[in-house]
């Protein structure tokens, strides 16, 4: 494993780079962005996937009345989006035996969906 850079600049700390860090993540467990260091996509993750989607919900009732009119648009137009990705996602793997990846079948991630 190689050590990082530590002369890697980082963006500034803000909400909205928080959002967008937990949409990408659940975007790439949903496999619609590859992952780190690599070039394709890889299955989705489904429970992991949903939990990302879990941890935006929970943040929108914890700072609800806190955020700007931009940072709760950004965080409640993130979680619509990815719920509705995970259902796509989650139909497809139900139809595709193989579809839904490491760490559960799609049975178990449609289960715990709202």
């Amino acid at each position: 494993m190689s050590v990082p850079d530590q002369n890697v600049p980082f963006l500034e700390p803000s909400f909205e780079f928080l959002v967008a860090t937990l949409r990408m993540q659940a975007e790439m467990n949903l496999g619609l962005l590859p992952m780190p260091g690599q070039d394709k996509l890889t299955p989705p993750n489904l429970p992991l996937a949903r939990h990302f989607i879990d941890l935006m919900a929970m943040l929108t009732e914890k700072t609800k009345g806190n955020l700007s009119t931009e940072e709760s648009r950004a965080l409640e137009n993130s979680i619509t989006e990815l719920r509705f990705r995970f259902v796509m996602a989650t139909e497809k793997a139900a139809n595709d035996p193989g579809g839904a990846g490491p760490g559960g079948s799609a049975e178990s991630a449609a289960a715990g969906n709202e």
